[in-house]
This record gives C-alpha cells, sequence and structure tokens, in this order.
C-alpha cells in the first residue's frame, strides 16, 4: 500500500531545518515545540527512519538529507496546484473560447479584451469569427464557452441574454442618387439591384421581403460584398455595426420603414455551467457590452 504523506508535517521538517532547531521552527510557525515534535515523530514512525539525530536536534539523518530535497519539491508542487486550483475556481486563470459575428469581433471585441485581459491577465482568449449561423452551431456543438450573436431560430439547447439592438440601414455607394438622403423607406429602394445577404432575412416577414425576394444576388462574404458595393453593383442592408466606417465609397442611411434592429445577445448552452473563466468573462460582457448599440 503506497505511502500517504501530509504536507503539513513536511513543513515543519523544513522549518527545523531552516532554523536550526525545533524551538526556532515552533516559534516561525507559531506551534508549541511539542505538538511539532510530535507530528515530526508521526512522521517519521510512517517512514519507519529518523529524519533527525537524537542527540542533535535539528540536525538531519542521512535518510533526512535524502528526505529534504524531496520534501521541498514535494511542498512547492502541492502549493502551485493548490494556488492554479483557487486561481481557476476564482476566474482569474485559464482558457476561455468564444465566437462572434464579425462586426462584433471587429467593431467591439478589440477594446473590450484590451481590458479584460488587464483585470485578467492569466485567461487565455480563443476568439473566432463567424457569422450568426455558424456562432450558435460552434456554442451547441461545444466547442466554444459562449457566442455573441442572433438567434435567428429558437433552440431549446441555447439561452440567450440580450446585450444591444443594432439599427438597420441601407448601404450603396456614395455617387449613387439616394446617398444625401437621411433615411429610406424600402419602396424606394424597389427598383434597385439588391443584394442580399446574411443579415437581410430580418427583411422577411415584413412589407420589404420582396427586397430580398427578388435579389440579384446573395453574398455571405462580408470582403466579397463589400467589393460588390464599392463597384457600384447593387445596394443591400447591412446593421450599423457591420458598416466599415472607415469606406470613403459607401454610406449608410438608415431605413425608417421598416424600421428594423439586429437583437446582439450573449449565447451559451442552456443546461451546462460554465467554467469559472468563462463565469468572469461573461460578466465583463455583461457589464462592458450591454447597451453598447446606443454608443455607435
Amino acid at each position: 500500500m503506497a505511502l500517504e504523506l501530509k504536507i503539513q508535517p513536511l513543513r515543519y521538517v523544513l522549518a527545523v531545518c531552516e532554523e536550526g532547531s525545533f524551538h526556532g521552527a515552533a516559534r516561525q510557525l507559531h506551534r508549541s515545540q511539542p505538538a511539532l515534535s510530535m507530528a515530526i515523530r508521526d512522521l517519521e514512525d510512517r517512514l519507519g527512519q529518523p529524519l533527525f539525530e537524537k542527540n542533535h536536534k535539528g540536525q538531519l539523518t542521512p535518510y533526512g538529507d535524502y528526505c529534504l530535497p524531496r520534501f521541498k519539491e514535494l511542498v512547492k508542487q502541492h502549493d502551485q496546484v493548490a494556488k492554479d486550483l483557487q486561481y481557476v475556481a476564482q476566474g482569474e486563470q485559464g482558457r476561455v473560447t468564444m465566437a462572434t459575428v464579425p462586426s462584433v469581433a471587429s467593431r467591439l471585441m478589440p477594446e473590450f479584451l484590451a481590458g479584460f485581459i488587464t483585470e485578467y491577465p492569466n485567461i487565455n482568449i480563443n476568439l473566432h469569427d463567424e457569422n450568426a449561423d455558424f456562432v450558435c452551431r460552434m456554442v451547441s456543438n461545444g466547442e466554444v464557452d459562449l457566442g455573441i450573436s442572433s438567434i435567428w431560430a429558437q433552440d431549446e439547447h441555447l439561452s440567450y441574454t440580450h446585450l444591444f439592438e443594432d439599427n438597420i440601414g441601407v448601404v450603396l455607394h456614395r455617387d449613387h442618387r439616394l446617398a444625401n438622403r437621411k433615411s429610406l423607406q424600402w419602396q424606394e429602394l424597389e427598383e434597385e439591384r439588391f443584394i442580399a445577404n446574411g443579415t437581410s432575412r430580418l427583411l422577411h416577414k415584413t412589407e420589404a421581403a420582396s427586397l430580398v425576394d427578388n435579389n440579384d444576388f446573395y453574398i455571405s462574404n462580408m470582403i466579397s460584398l463589400v467589393a460588390m458595393l464599392e463597384a457600384g453593383s447593387g445596394i443591400t442592408t447591412l446593421p450599423r455595426l457591420a458598416f466599415p466606417v472607415d469606406n470613403q465609397k459607401l454610406r449608410f442611411i438608415p431605413l425608417s420603414d421598416p424600421k428594423l434592429v439586429r437583437r446582439i445577445g450573449i449565447i451559451k448552452l442552456t443546461n451546462r455551467t460554465l467554467s469559472p473563466m468563462a463565469q468572469a468573462l461573461e460578466r465583463s460582457i455583461l457589464k462592458g457590452l450591454a447597451g453598447a448599440g446606443t454608443r455607435l
């Protein structure tokens, strides 16, 4: 049967060696000398060999010399494991994986994550940039701890905590005849070449559904979509957060009729407890990103 060692008696042995006497070790550890001596004798009984010379309290036996570096290593490993377990339990150390829609990843995550890693320097973040459907799929499959996205279809396995709303507008070339308008109604777009994208589904079940139903193109990739718009190949609708703000060739014009918003929130598994690190990230997201749409 393997010998089981308690850590506290090993600390007593190390203290005796450090102080040079049982009396000095007892004083350092704020323990009575008899209690310390008894604990070390019990350890010696369990080991089957004396650690200290009988007539020279504080002087190690040859067996004690053998044990000393091993006791030091064992105590060091114990303390490191205990510290790591505590840090992880408190959400201060470990790894978190998350997925967000591209607009959140590029517009909100850089500043948010800079603040988060300052507060939690020992937490490693893996961030995936995916479309809304894929974000939900990654959360559902357990590939990531958290998602920030919209939920387009109800899923009993996923929970949604709302963060903000993102207004939908029309995106078109700056030279387009409608580019100087303050707002647009869907009827004004009926004769335009419409380029549908992943967020265009927000127009479904509204009076503007025909714009999507009769689209000339469907482009899911944002880089390709922007290239088509810059070439003047058509118009599209996008959430404001998804609009490339530094783009000088395009204009974002709010859609006033119908007035639509994209709902963005935290997505996680309904019946799965988050790790302490993921809980810390979720708390920070709720504090830092709630209502972000009104600040855009």
